[in-house]
């Protein structure tokens, strides 16, 4: 019962947030309603996935791999949606914004179980779970700041991280604490701390890929340090998050034809699944109307299952095949496809380019029909990058991943795209290092907090 009375509180609480007109870190929510006491309580918290496992999604509005025809981008009511898809200077336009709303209940919850395991003794019986569910806060914490950086904030360059204004780094669930916005590098450093914390204090795995595991930290670093270009520390926790997972799904065993290939998620059928996390929903994330853009599904050969796996419709095609297993649910979560993409992209930046491609085949071999696959070859590194770096756009699309690539591939002229699309005979065009590649933060947070507005 007290397990269903939290999660009712956090329900409760998630409703009334989210019909608010005030921005999450402005509307102070009161720490006082939540009651947590024990290591039963924290975790209850934690598994509600109405408040976390969700991750944000307007990066996928922004990015390259949707299209709309203009009777489509007029049917979303949303003025946020719109927006997104042109990248218009102002957003919202006064409408409250998930993407910045979400990630910071998840930091207040992490903030309140950090805060309440202070007052929780360990013993021999309970140092285990108390160990876990401090890993845990940690994880989703450095999970939110990061999500919320990658959107609010520049790319990471090392050499203007230290200026480029970062998020809010909220540590402590005391909503009074009046909080700046650090620095990019201020949020990556405590990013890597909470993982690298985490890391010490989580299972090698668990049972329910909802949760976080030890594996799980191995790929968010991953993730978080290619996003950083640091390439040798990206494949080294990429190597260690294959070391504990190298288990591909044969997409041989799949059904071309149903509406949800992929078996459903958070459950343990999809073996490449390593964390769990959905993307927060929108109807243009979802719609049928809403197409994958012309030159990425030309991108798929004929034999190449995920063409039929991934798309559905009589042209232009439509998104079906997600990792969530819901056709209408984009996956955001860790998964060991990505960790051999990042590995095999590592390994042609060092100049490793036969184990690169080998990586590559290992990946690819189960994503073409069976006994059609020929195994490609590189003759350097710079043939074997550009070969990984296409499948990584056609393995991880429409997992929330694309704006970060664009953004961080945008400072390699090798690599630099200008995105453009016609709506209603208007011609919007993002050039690389555009200004709009950092979304506004929301002008009911800016107003309240006093923080610095983004350039747009």
């Amino acid at each position: 019962m007290k397990k269903i009375f939290f999660i009712s509180i956090l329900l409760t609480i998630s409703f009334s947030f989210l019909s608010c007109q005030k921005e999450f870190l402005a509307k102070k929510p009161d720490k006082a309603v939540l009651v947590p006491a024990t290591l039963e309580d924290f975790n209850a918290l934690m598994d509600n996935l109405t408040i976390f496992n969700t991750g944000t999604a307007l990066q996928e509005i922004s990015a390259d791999d949707f299209q709309v025809t203009d009777a489509t981008a007029a049917s979303f009511t949303t003025t946020i949606q719109k927006n997104s898809y042109t990248w218009a200077t102002d957003i919202y336009e006064n409408q409250p914004c998930s993407d910045w709303n979400i990630p910071y209940q998840q930091v207040f919850y992490a903030n309140v179980i950090l805060d309440g395991l202070e007052t929780v003794k360990q013993d021999a019986a309970s140092s285990a779970n108390w160990n876990a569910v401090k890993g845990n806060a940690l994880f989703h914490r450095a999970f939110a700041f990061y999500n919320l950086v990658q959107l609010f904030a520049k790319g990471y360059d090392k050499s203007t991280a230290n200026t480029d204004l970062g998020i809010p780094i909220r540590l402590t669930a005391d909503v009074n604490q009046k909080v700046g916005r650090g620095s990019v590098q201020q949020v990556y450093d405590q990013v890597l701390k909470d993982l690298l914390d985490a890391e010490k204090l989580l299972p090698v795995q668990t049972a329910y890929k909802s949760r976080p595991s030890r594996a799980a930290v191995n790929a968010l670093l991953a993730r978080i340090y290619l996003n950083m270009e640091n390439y040798e520390q990206a494949k080294n926790y990429a190597a260690s998050a294959l070391a504990l997972n190298r288990s591909l799904l044969d997409y041989n065993k799949l059904s071309l034809t149903a509406i949800n290939p992929f078996p459903s998620s958070p459950a343990n059928d999809n073996p490449e699944i390593i964390f769990y996390e959905k993307l927060i929903s929108y109807g243009f994330t979802s719609s049928t109307r809403t197409t994958v853009a012309d030159d990425l599904y030309q991108l798929y050969a004929s034999k190449d299952l995920r063409k039929s796996i991934f798309f559905a419709g009589s042209g232009p095609y439509y998104v079906k095949g997600r990792y969530t297993g819901s056709r209408l649910q984009l996956f955001g979560g860790l998964t060991v496809d990505e960790m051999y993409l990042i590995h095999a992209e590592c390994l042609a930046r060092s100049g490793n380019f036969a184990d690169a491609i080998n990586e590559l085949n290992t990946l690819l071999v189960t994503r073409w029909v069976k006994g059609t696959y020929t195994p490609l070859v590189a003759a350097n590194a710079d043939e074997a990058l550009n070969i990984v770096l296409q499948e990584r756009r056609k393995e991880l699309a429409f997992r929330g991943l694309r704006w970060g690539d664009l953004k961080r591939l945008n400072k390699d002229q090798r690599f630099a795209k200008k995105i453009s699309r016609m709506v209603s005979g208007t011609l919007y065009t993002l050039a690389p290092g555009d200004k709009r590649y950092v979304l506004p933060i929301p002008f009911q947070e800016t107003s309240t907090s006093g923080i610095p507005q983004n350039e747009r």
